[in-house]
């Protein structure tokens, strides 16, 4: 399916979707603590390709990466098997090679939403032969610059 299709833009926030296997989980049915990172890794995937931008295509055409220089990260409460949880990120600021991120992973229960974890998430943009920082490319400040403020 399309992310233009399951993820919905909300002002500066995207939103994306994501359903717990129980591949992610530990013995106790418990959302293993690094796979909170690999669902916030999508959720930053899909953005780029919501905005356009396929990360191969990054590399090949333009000649960068996006890195995770930094995090930090909350947990609030555990994540089960089978929950059908919501990844929101939001862009809180570019630099000139740097996008911080402020990513929230939400379960929908039948009677509220929980948040389950926070994070901040620190990207840099780098070249892909020397890994050393670069400008994020003019077309990509640009799309950015068109979003609604955070």
């Amino acid at each position: 399916m399309e992310a233009s299709k399951i993820a919905t833009p909300v002002s500066a926030c995207f939103r994306w979707p994501v359903r717990v296997y129980y591949e992610d989980t530990d013995g106790g049915g418990v959302v293993y603590h690094a796979n909170y990172l690999k669902f916030m890794e999508r959720a930053r995937t899909e953005w780029l390709r919501y905005l356009g931008f396929e990360q191969t295509e990054l590399r090949q055409t333009l000649g960068v990466l996006f890195v995770v220089r930094g995090l930090h990260m909350q947990y609030r409460r555990p994540a089960l098997f089978n929950d059908e949880l919501v990844v929101e990120t939001r862009l809180r600021k570019m630099g000139r090679s740097l996008l911080a991120f402020e990513q929230i992973i939400l379960r929908n229960g039948d009677e509220q939403t929980e948040q389950i974890t926070e994070a901040v998430v620190e990207v840099v943009c780098v070249e892909t032969g020397q890994f050393k920082p670069a400008t994020i490319p003019d077309s990509i400040r640009n799309v950015i610059k068109m979003m609604e403020p955070a």
